[in-house]
């Protein structure tokens, strides 16, 4: 790499990526400091982009921080990096700064790679979200807010009152977000960051159940709806989320994921098929893998709405030692599969990139794809047998079939 390569380089924007790369790997600016042979002020108006950084001093940085030097001067850099945008809530004691800061940046780095690949596909496709909704509005509550902003957005996105069958591929396609699944800190369901450069960003706890994940990703998109420019860590509670923004995203992800109309609907469908009419354990089961949510969120959606006794969650789970992951092998209910770590579109991207653009090097494809060069020539074994299922089939191909469109199936 030529020396010159720092020329044209933004200070500012180096210096924030240095300190949160620092900040992800753990060493104190006191301990670079003395690796570079300097003094700590020197440090701190490099990552403030008061000073420049020299090409052996970057060398020597990138290195101890794991990094590629290139991702520091790299033309794709975040104008705004995600991970000062970050802040934990006073007195959180379940994640570290360091443990949130390397998730972030990984999320910014996944961001940053998936606009690259756009720019290399000359796929980039500029995303119409829609208008942020109010988040305040006199004489309503956050809860109430919620749930109006909930129906109005499946209104927009013609999701009637019924289950929704991959919220994840809706927000991508549809809405435009980039989605990740990451390995977060265990007590943090998702993050959610966004600007003009990488667009809107959400990472979900891959090593959490598929249901908490949709939630996750439900009230995520409640805060993008609403505090657009506000990062979000969504941490694990035992109760509601006590700010404002919190509590929208908690009525939102509830009433988007479980709508009024649709559940109950759904519900009595199910009772009045018996005799007795009566509401079963399987009933609720059944409505929670239907509609992509935890056992326990649809039990307690349907006390909400007065359809079971209130308590009866919770009388189940403490009294009578009910374990959902039992039931729903006992009931042949079969559990929803985890989500792939990138977006179907950023994996074929890379495919294109690769094969057809020849912009990647097998080394390159496999970092952009998080994994090996084996699993990568796997992945890409996988993609084209997608695109070939997929691809347009010649007229000549076609066969012309006369059938009798009352005849039996089985006949």
């Amino acid at each position: 790499m030529e020396l010159n390569y720092l020329d044209g380089v933004d200070l500012r924007q180096l210096g924030e990526r240095l300190k949160a790369a620092r900040k992800a790997r753990g060493p104190t600016q006191q301990a670079v400091a003395e690796k570079l042979g300097m003094v700590r002020t020197t440090l701190v108006a490099i990552e403030k982009g008061d000073r420049k950084v020299s090409p052996s001093e970057l060398i020597v940085m990138a290195k101890m921080y794991g990094r590629p030097v290139s991702e520091f001067v790299s033309k794709q850099a975040n104008k705004e990096p995600f991970v000062p945008q970050f802040r934990l809530p006073p007195g959180q004691g379940n994640v570290t700064e360091e443990e949130l800061s390397a998730v972030v940046l990984e999320l910014e780095r996944m961001a940053s790679d998936y606009v690259e690949l756009e720019e290399i596909n000359d796929a980039v496709v500029k995303p119409k979200f829609p208008t942020v909704h109010l988040l305040n509005v006199p004489g309503v509550n956050a809860q109430q807010r919620g749930e109006e902003v909930a129906a109005e957005e499946r209104t927009r996105l013609g999701l009637g009152d019924g289950p929704i069958a991959d919220l994840r591929g809706h927000l991508e396609e549809v809405v435009g977000i980039r989605v990740f699944y990451l390995n977060l800190p265990p007590k943090v369901g998702g993050l959610f960051a966004c600007n003009d450069e990488l667009g809107a960003c959400i990472a979900i706890n891959r090593n959490h159940p598929p249901a908490r994940g949709n939630w996750s990703l439900a009230h995520e998109y409640g805060h993008f709806l609403t505090t657009r420019y506000v990062a979000d860590v969504s941490f694990i509670h035992d109760h509601w989320g006590k700010t404002a923004a919190e509590k929208f995203a908690d009525s939102f992800a509830k009433n988007f994921l479980m709508p009024r109309t649709g559940v109950c609907r759904r519900l009595s469908d199910m009772a009045s098929a018996r005799t007795n009419g009566i509401v079963t354990v399987g009933d609720v089961m059944s409505l929670a893998i239907l509609y992509r949510v935890s056992a326990e969120a649809m039990f307690r959606r349907l006390e909400e709405l007065k359809r079971i006794p209130y308590g009866k969650w919770d009388e189940l789970r403490h009294k009578r030692g009910f374990q959902p992951e039992k039931a729903r092998t006992v009931l042949g209910l079969d559990p929803h599969q985890r989500e792939a770590v990138l977006p179907l579109r950023y994996r074929l991207l890379a495919l294109s990139a690769y094969e057809q653009k020849e912009r990647l090097t097998e080394g390159q494809l496999a970092r952009k794809l998080r994994t090996d060069r084996v699993s990568a020539r796997l992945e890409l074994e996988s993609l084209r047998l997608l695109i070939d299922d997929s691809g347009e089939i010649d007229d000549e191909e076609f066969l012309t079939m006369e059938f009798d469109v009352s005849a039996p199936v089985l006949a």
